[in-house]
């Protein structure tokens, strides 16, 4: 079953899944044409390999642990932890913990064709 988006000016659920995080998958909240918001779900030992986004993202812990590897080095995110990472930081996800992340990525024009990514 295809969760629905949010439209704007709705409310959305974001709070920790607890025992639901296992029966639970990766889906988007919304997206405009400026914005995107997903919820990420991993689960222990899962992994995101390595990729880059043309807009700044930012990604936020809402339960459990992960390590994000990027240009920077390598951090562990745990429950209410927030990073940021500028445009075409390329970055990857490793699950320590059963996790979710909400996933925010500013959607630019690429200035090379003029779509956005």
């Amino acid at each position: 079953m295809a969760i629905p988006h949010v439209q704007a000016g709705e409310i959305a659920n974001v709070m920790p899944l607890g025992a639901d995080l296992v029966g639970t998958r990766t889906h988007a909240l919304f997206k405009s044409e400026d914005l995107e918001v997903m919820r990420i779900v991993m689960l222990a030992g899962d992994t995101m390999p390595s990729h880059a986004v043309a807009g700044e993202i930012t990604l936020q812990c809402m339960e459990g642990r992960v390590v994000l590897t990027y240009s920077a080095g390598e951090c562990e995110l745990t429950a209410g932890q927030l990073i940021h990472l500028a445009r075409n930081d390329p970055h990857a996800l490793r699950c320590v913990e059963n996790a979710s992340l909400l996933l925010t990525i500013v959607l630019r024009p690429d200035p090379h064709n003029g779509r956005k990514t």
